[in-house]
């Protein structure tokens, strides 16, 4: 219990024979109950979390996956349990390892006092913790800075991030069963959360990998689909935001901006086929591709401007201190 109020922490768990019964054994007594989801392991996950936790007297609930659904689906089992069982803030922590628990209270604490709805950690601005692979952090900014447009939290920096902690006011407003059951889960639950108009919170968190981590997440594979979803994630959001619940003007800048953007594309297409054909480049075409490009990025940077002023009471400041220990 922290500050009065019931914590669980749901371990997504795939295959995690080797690191499982650290995380388990590591979990600060704070915690009232852990939530293990067993995404169909392979190996011995399971049997060593149960050994770990009766030789740790953990309160720890199993839920087994009939198939492997992916980290996201398992997310959102842990949540609708935690949830039924009426837990007041739950966690997020990987069965690999990857989460230090002494950052869980740093989590906790800006929800305990009610300050936000929903708390993620920040691994880019910790001052300590392990290096973050390059390939890793170089998708994490990238992921990240379209995630800012897509989900309307511009002032989340590290939407990748599985460290997390929700109250039970988000976790009752959203649908989990909707919820990407892959590894596009975190940018899928930060847009639901935008369109319920939960404040969210970002906190400092270390990272931890170590010489012999490795991702299962296979970036060939995982790209496109990611991609696309940003696209349906950032459509849905404008119409349940913009277009359902409120009619608010900003949808008109989009498609707008998205109009001159067609004509821009079209324009630009016309000068390099007459540039390959003549050799020369038609000034009033030139002139109307201008024009057009600055009023597509004038009508892109309005919209902008509109969405972060309509969430900026969502977006609360960065939190770096770190509290008292308190159960």
């Amino acid at each position: 219990m922290y500050k009065n109020l019931l914590v669980a922490v749901v371990i997504p768990c795939y295959n995690e024979e080797q690191k499982i019964a650290n995380v388990i054994s590591t979990m600060p007594s704070l915690v009232d109950r852990i939530y293990l989801v067993d995404d169909a392991s392979q190996d011995d996950s399971i049997a060593v979390a149960e050994f770990t936790a009766r030789e740790t007297s953990k309160d720890i609930v199993i839920i087994r996956q009939p198939m492997n659904s992916g980290v996201g689906a398992a997310i959102c089992q842990g949540y609708k349990h935690a949830y039924a069982d009426n837990f007041d803030l739950v966690a997020v922590m990987a069965g690999d390892g990857q989460m230090d628990p002494e950052d869980l209270e740093c989590l906790l604490d800006p929800l305990a006092s009610g300050q936000a709805d929903y708390a993620k950690g920040n691994r880019f601005k910790a001052a300590t913790g392990d290096k973050i692979p390059t390939v890793r952090l170089f998708g994490n900014l990238v992921l990240s800075a379209l995630t800012k447009i897509v989900s309307g939290y511009w002032h989340v920096s590290d939407t990748q991030c599985g460290y997390t902690v929700i109250n039970r006011a988000a976790l009752g407003a959203v649908q989990w069963d909707e919820v990407y059951p892959r590894y596009g889960c975190p940018n899928d639950i930060l847009t639901r959360l935008n369109i319920v108009e939960m404040r969210v919170i970002e906190v400092s968190v270390k990272p931890r990998y170590g010489v012999n981590w490795t991702s299962k997440m296979k970036v060939s594979r995982v790209i496109f689909p990611i991609l696309a979803l940003m696209w349906n994630l950032f459509v849905h959001r404008m119409y349940r935001k913009y277009i359902y619940m409120s009619g608010h003007p900003i949808v008109l800048y989009y498609l707008a901006g998205a109009l001159f953007m067609g004509l821009s594309a079209l324009l630009f297409s016309y000068l390099l086929i007459k540039w390959a054909i003549t050799g020369a480049i038609p000034m009033g075409a030139l002139i109307m591709f201008s024009t057009t490009l600055s009023v597509t990025i004038q009508l892109i940077l309005n919209a902008f401007s509109l969405d972060f002023q309509v969430n900026k009471d969502l977006c609360v400041e960065v939190r770096r201190v770190r509290p008292r220990h308190v159960n």
